[in-house]
């Protein structure tokens, strides 16, 4: 079992680091392929062993080899991030066929979150992509009852485009599509809650920031990676929460 969870850990960051490229290269219409890896300072080509995930960051201090730039610690906080997320899934959602929903989730929630930090904008082409896989999958792994998704996307969809009318454009269109992908996977109840929990993160961590005064009052703040924790703690922890919650209740 050591095995598994040690290999789900290497896929992991490995895949974090594949996220990374494709989060910065799809909204700037690159090609996730071609040209290999390079430093966007210098432009120099990077070797094999500055690729590896989160070893070549602390063995390189964080730095360009070629011209010493800064290299942003967001690179290795997504590859760990999504190896953390990539192991303790099967001990979440059990060794079921729930795992695949469980890792494509993660996979897009990651890619998001690195474009929406990095260029404030969630590209319809990573939703375009994976909005067809999760209809497949959730037909041959279902909600109960069965309509759950669509109830969901209905719900996602039309919460925040409501929002952002009423708001006049205090949600961007990036946020009003990926939570009704994310309707599709959760069901209503469950993207309810990402939901709230979403603003609650956002409201929560923002103060915190403006405290800290590491974020400007009227400076703009990407929602999206409030969406993802939103949405990830209520995917992996509905049950309990709603639990907690009407036992807090009574």
């Amino acid at each position: 079992m050591q095995t598994i969870f040690l290999l789900l850990s290497t896929y992991g960051l490995v895949f974090g680091s594949f996220f990374n490229v494709v989060g910065l290269r799809i909204p700037n219409n690159e090609s996730i392929v071609h040209p290999g890896s390079r430093c966007t300072t210098c432009d120099r080509n990077l070797t094999w062993y500055e690729l590896i995930p989160v070893f070549s960051w602390v063995f390189q201090k964080g730095k360009c080899r070629g011209c010493q730039t800064k290299i942003s610690a967001l690179y290795p906080v997504i590859e760990i991030s999504t190896a953390i997320l990539f192991t303790i899934s099967p001990l979440l959602v059990g060794w079921s066929k729930e795992l695949l929903v469980s890792w494509c989730l993660i996979s897009l929630l990651v890619i998001i979150t690195v474009s929406d930090i990095k260029y404030m904008t969630i590209p319809d082409k990573v939703l375009l992509f994976f909005t067809p896989v999760f209809i497949v999958l959730r037909v041959f792994i279902p909600l109960d009852p069965w309509w759950d998704p669509v109830a969901g996307f209905a719900l996602g969809f039309g919460l925040l485009f409501l929002i952002a009318v009423v708001s006049k454009g205090g949600m961007g269109g990036g946020d009003i599509k990926l939570m009704g992908v994310v309707g599709i996977v959760l069901g209503w109840k469950a993207t309810l809650l990402a939901f709230m929990l979403a603003t609650l993160f956002g409201a929560v961590l923002g103060v915190a920031g403006l405290a800290l005064k590491l974020v400007k009052r009227g400076q703009p703040i990407p929602f999206g990676p409030y969406i993802v924790l939103g949405t990830l703690v209520s995917y992996f922890f509905y049950h309990e929460i709603i639990k907690w919650y009407f036992q807090l209740m009574n």
